[in-house]
């Protein structure tokens, strides 16, 4: 039979129709990735334990890049006028704790947080950059920076293999954690001396069409800041010390649920996670991504100094 105008309009629909039902059907499915938070009271399994780093420093934070099962590390630079100077070791890891890598960053921050985004077979890190002394003996990054992982590269800021983004004018002490179930990055920075958090599409960022999707202050209540990330529509907050007279085991490891949409404490829960390690200082959060499951995950340090390892632990029970 002929095919009628009305036939091509029909067919022209039901294609339309058919392509709005896959993009809702996708949509749906990044939701779902997302969906619900994770129960902070519910028991910790050991993912790595005890591992020595390129350099024997504390563990100060971490990220997974989830495609090529890489970890990532970041760390104060072996030296003693590395924290002032705001030097960085970051060390890449084997799902199984194997040292593949480090690259040096120097005058770059302290690294409380950083973040991986995969690219093929490797990663670009975002880490914090243009570190300004506070006096105190440690530097804070200005800026985020964006660059390619390199096994044995040394960068500075002024170095050309970075791109380098300005987020929010004056803000201070910039770090950030990207969330591999939404593609958002995080940003934790002080304006006007207040710790937020703040979300932006990742690929918005790199686009330099970057603007906020959350904007939340840091809750009170909390102890010494050690860490974040997110994982949908909420964040985690890592806080505590080390072992020590004045805070013996298990310690006063405490991690924070916040809802990005509102900046409400939703949860708080101490973590007994490790606690027969030695020295246990909490450093770092990341979420991982198993099989298509999340899970969440925080650091540890232990051992002596100049001969300090790395642990790390993971809750996946979601509400």
């Amino acid at each position: 039979m002929p095919v009628t105008r009305r036939d091509l309009l029909k067919v022209g629909a039901g294609a339309a129709a058919a392509a709005l039902a896959s993009t809702e059907t996708v949509a749906a499915a990044a939701s779902a990735s997302a969906a619900g938070r994770f129960d902070l009271a519910a028991p910790a399994t050991q993912l790595i334990w005890k591992k020595a780093l390129y350099d024997e420093t504390v563990l100060q934070s971490f990220a997974f890049d989830n495609t090529n099962g890489h970890i990532y590390l970041a760390q104060l630079k072996n030296g003693s006028g590395s924290a002032a100077a705001g030097d960085l070791c970051v060390t890449k890891l084997s799902p199984s704790g194997s040292v593949l890598g480090h690259m040096y960053l120097k005058g770059f921050g302290h690294g409380v947080q950083i973040g991986v985004e995969p690219s093929g077979g490797s990663a670009y890190l975002w880490t914090e950059t243009d570190a300004v002394a506070d006096g105190s003996g440690n530097a804070w990054g200005r800026r985020l920076a964006r660059f390619k992982f390199v096994n044995g590269q040394t960068l500075t800021p002024s170095s050309s293999a970075l791109t380098k983004y300005t987020l929010i004018s004056g803000a201070t002490s910039t770090t950030c954690a990207i969330d591999p179930s939404t593609n958002r990055l995080i940003m934790r920075c002080r304006v006007d001396g207040q710790a937020r958090f703040v979300a932006y599409s990742l690929a918005a960022v790199k686009a330099g069409t970057a603007t906020k999707l959350y904007d939340v202050a840091q809750p009170s209540g909390l102890g010494v800041f050690q860490g974040y990330t997110a994982y949908g529509d909420y964040l985690y907050l890592l806080d505590g010390t080390a072992y020590g007279t004045a805070n013996p085991a298990p310690g006063n490891t405490y991690i924070t649920c916040v809802d990005l949409r509102t900046g409400a404490k939703v949860q708080r829960s101490l973590s007994q996670a490790g606690k027969s390690l030695d020295y246990r200082e909490p450093e770092g959060m990341a979420i991982q991504i198993v099989s298509g499951q999340p899970r969440l995950c925080l650091g540890l340090a232990s051992g002596t100094a100049g001969a300090r390892k790395a642990s790390i632990f993971y809750k996946s029970a979601l509400i």
